[in-house]
């Protein structure tokens, strides 16, 4: 029985300095610090359950989210959880139709990541009620309720709730031995850690090497900066890797339309599954473009971790934009949106291949990509989720990989929780972390 009065909510500006090793970089995103506001719900329930919710941001712009879910607390404090859980549709849609807080959306920017914070912890507090880590609670819905936790406003002319609980219906066939499957073998996955962008060679090598022996087959490298370095780049990776192994290319939006085509078609003979993000996340057109003239070279286009919302992901099916779909745990609204995304991709039959890294991404999306086969695509078919390997040792439930697949996570919640101690170190600008380094940069 979910139940308690949501009694308290704080967030959080914490910050990891991964700018300082060139880790997270790429074409775009240049020198990143890998931060999140993070939310804590507290009830009046005894059982002294608290819920943990993430937002991933890159450091700056941090405080500006932060702002963001304290204003939408009035709709969270002093509800209560049960009521909340009980027509979760409609408490979705009072966060994501705030008449004024709308304005700033609507369901997209830093409201919606604000949004996606709150759910979050709402989410990890409802699975920890009920004893069960989330992609179980998922998993053990009756398709009726699953649904009944969904906004299907401006998604009906491609997906009816009558249809996304036939999806699910289906999907019944063979779930048990699906979860079997999970819990034996787990989620395959893929490592982007190995050739960030602000890596020199030695490094990319290095660890290329270690991925090779510890079993990765798959491996993403970033490019689009300067087209002579990523032939050099991809040529290495390439041939420490083999003919065999899996490639994939990722441009972080650096590229207009024709500049896509024509950067890819150069970079062709190295063989990637696909191309990600090649241009503005907005341009469903210009994916559509992309797609279709990378098409003949085996190349897919791939895109969605800066999606805003289910509308975006709508029409980029609609206009058979992707060949591979990237959900994101944070960018969209929580678990609730993402649902309708993978619903959506399931009707296409657009595979859905995660975005994941950052701060607790890998924690996060690990759940909704299990649930996604077990209850939803009941297929591994060009299907893998994102790895990298960072800053997994500051949560309290981190992801376990073991042959590059996710092991379904056995512990209670959404797996978003932190240490205590790694939050209060790496808080900004107060945390002993930052203290030193804004003093060091202030002399």
């Amino acid at each position: 029985m979910v139940h308690g009065r949501v009694s308290r909510l704080s967030v959080h500006d914490v910050r990891f300095p991964t700018s300082l090793g060139g880790h997270g970089s790429d074409a775009m995103h240049t020198d990143p610090d890998y931060s999140a506001a993070y939310v804590v719900l507290e009830t009046d329930a005894e059982d002294g359950l608290k819920g943990y919710g993430i937002t991933f941001t890159l450091g700056r712009g941090t405080e500006v989210v932060v702002c963001a879910v304290n204003a939408l607390a009035p709709h969270v404090l002093n509800k209560d959880l049960g009521d909340i859980v009980g027509d979760f549709r409609g408490f979705y849609r009072q966060l994501t139709s705030d008449g004024q807080l709308r304005w700033i959306g609507p369901e997209k920017g830093v409201v919606h990541l604000a949004t996606a914070a709150v759910l979050n912890a709402v989410w990890d507090l409802w699975a920890k009620q009920e004893g069960k880590p989330l992609w179980k609670l998922l998993v053990d819905m009756d398709p009726r309720t699953l649904v009944s936790c969904i906004d299907f406003r401006y998604i009906t002319d491609v997906l009816t709730e009558e249809e996304a609980c036939e999806i699910l219906r289906q999907s019944q066939v063979g779930k048990k031995e699906r979860e079997e499957q999970m819990l034996a073998h787990g989620y395959p996955a893929y490592t982007t850690s190995c050739a960030w962008l602000g890596y020199p060679d030695a490094t990319l090598k290095q660890l290329c090497s270690e991925a090779l022996k510890d079993g990765w087959t798959r491996f993403k490298v970033k490019v689009g900066a300067d087209l002579q370095d990523d032939i050099r780049r991809c040529r290495l990776v390439r041939n420490m890797i083999g003919p065999e192994k899996t490639l994939m290319m990722d441009a972080n939006q650096r590229w207009d339309v024709p500049e896509a085509v024509e950067w890819m078609t150069k970079l062709a003979e190295f063989k990637p599954l696909w191309i990600e993000e090649p241009t503005s996340p907005d341009d469903i057109l210009g994916h559509a473009a992309i797609s279709k003239a990378l098409a003949p070279l085996g190349i897919g286009v791939a895109t969605g971790e800066q999606c805003h919302n289910r509308v975006i992901f709508k029409q980029l099916l609609q206009a058979k934009a992707l060949k591979f779909l990237q959900i994101d745990s944070c960018r969209l609204g929580s678990v609730n949106e993402n649902l309708s995304v993978l619903l959506m991709a399931k009707k296409f039959e657009i595979p859905v291949c995660p975005h994941a890294g950052g701060v607790g991404l890998c924690e996060l999306v690990q759940h909704l990509i299990i649930f996604d086969f077990i209850s939803v695509s009941a297929s591994l078919q060009d299907r893998m989720c994102e790895y990298v390997d960072h800053l997994h040792e500051h949560f309290k439930y981190p992801v376990l990989i073991r042959e590059a697949a996710y092991m379904p996570p056995k512990d209670a919640g959404y797996s978003t929780e932190m240490k205590e101690d790694s939050v209060n170190r790496h808080r900004y600008p107060d945390g002993e972390v930052w203290k030193k380094l804004l003093s060091a940069q202030g002399n």
